[in-house]
């Protein structure tokens, strides 16, 4: 079994993966990062997944994402699925929960400021990841 986590170098989702990490290297499993990467150059560039001078393309955004990833720890995967520029939120939240069902999650960790006090008021990805019942979700509201 994996722990999956919901990456988008955001500061809850590098909290998430660093928890993930903890908690795996405590039970001895595997931690997996996975990202629905949008063919968008202005929301790659949004999220910091572009630096200043880099030209848009699935492959950089991956490998910087992958860099993010190693720097938190050198051990864990990183996972992702291409999708459209103009793909809904739906459409990117039905994507990780794909790649956390291909990588045979145990547990997924989400890091959202708006989980609020329950799950099924998710307004993000959290709230299509944290629906599937074949894992469970350990979300993340209070980066370090």
């Amino acid at each position: 079994m994996t722990y999956v986590v919901a990456f988008d170098n955001s500061p809850l989702a590098k909290t998430a993966l660093r928890r993930a990490v903890e908690y795996a290297d405590a039970v001895g499993e595997e931690v997996v990062a996975v990202t629905a990467i949008q063919r968008d150059p202005s929301r790659a560039r949004e999220l910091g997944w572009l630096g200043g001078d880099e030209s848009f393309d699935v492959e950089t955004v991956a490998r910087n994402l992958t860099a993010a990833v190693t720097a938190i720890d050198p051990d864990v995967g990183f996972e992702y699925a291409t999708l459209d520029a103009y793909a809904p939120r739906g459409r990117v939240s039905r994507t990780v929960r794909e790649l956390a069902v291909e990588q045979d999650a145990a547990v997924v960790f989400v890091g959202s400021d708006n989980a609020g006090r329950m799950v099924g008021g998710l307004a993000s990805v959290g709230q299509t990841v944290s629906a599937d019942d074949r894992y469970d979700v350990h979300i993340v509201r209070h980066d370090e």
